[in-house]
């Protein structure tokens, strides 16, 4: 069976980003959307850590910074708080609790997250470690759909970065992180631009009207360092 993926409404698709962090993804994602290379608007964003640096960025960009910090249930939390903002989208930017089966059904294939690993490999927690640990000569970044498990949504985008001699967890990670930078807008404004079809577990990527200069990565184009599968 074939599904579109947002935009679900008229007009510009909305999102929530939802970050624990320092919130560098979301940076990336504030500054594509100045430059008009979203594809949508971020509406609020959302962390559940009093300090992140996430919600600093968001109000020096002028959203509305949201601190969830529920005493009861955490998922209707989160439902009652994604209801204020009706999104279209939700996006994943280093947000570092799992959401529940009520989050991920109300929002079934409208959330997005990206992961630093070249998924199904080391899925969870200290990927750039494991994969060090491993011995593999390629990792990299994955964008993908939420569902009920860590990290084993449909597939959306993958870029590679190589494993270099003397490496260590941090500088390889640095180094995803810049990868993921670039990634994660573009992913994020495929599914905004209603370019996005699940097929099953598979993600088929439309063609943009153009083919031109910011109609996202071509379907099937070859992982190179820092490139782009998808």
């Amino acid at each position: 069976m074939t599904q579109g993926v947002a935009p679900a409404g008229p007009g510009p698709c909305r999102m929530v980003v939802m970050a624990s962090g320092a919130g560098t993804n979301l940076q990336a994602l504030l500054d594509a959307e100045a430059a008009g290379r979203l594809g949508g608007q971020i509406a609020a964003v959302l962390s559940d850590r009093p300090g992140a640096g996430a919600l600093e960025r968001a109000r020096a960009a002028g959203k509305p910074a949201i601190l969830l910090r529920p005493a009861g249930d955490w998922d209707r939390a989160v439902l009652d708080e994604l209801a204020r903002w009706q999104p279209d989208l939700v996006v994943l930017a280093g947000f570092m609790r799992l959401l529940g089966p009520a989050v991920v059904a109300a929002y079934r294939n409208r959330i997005l997250n990206i992961h630093p690993s070249l998924l199904p490999a080391f899925p969870g927690k200290d990927a750039p470690r494991r994969a060090l640990e491993h011995g593999v000569k390629v990792t990299g970044c994955t964008v993908h759909f939420v569902d009920e498990g860590v990290d084993t949504g449909p597939i959306l985008l993958q870029a590679a970065v190589p494993v270099r001699d003397g490496d260590d967890p941090q500088t390889l990670h640095r180094r995803i992180q810049r990868v993921e930078h670039r990634l994660y807008p573009a992913a994020v404004r495929l599914v905004a631009t209603g370019r996005v079809r699940l097929e099953g577990r598979r993600v088929r990527i439309l063609k943009g009207p153009s083919g031109g200069r910011g109609a996202g990565p071509r379907p099937g184009a070859p992982v190179r360092e820092g490139g782009v599968a998808g």
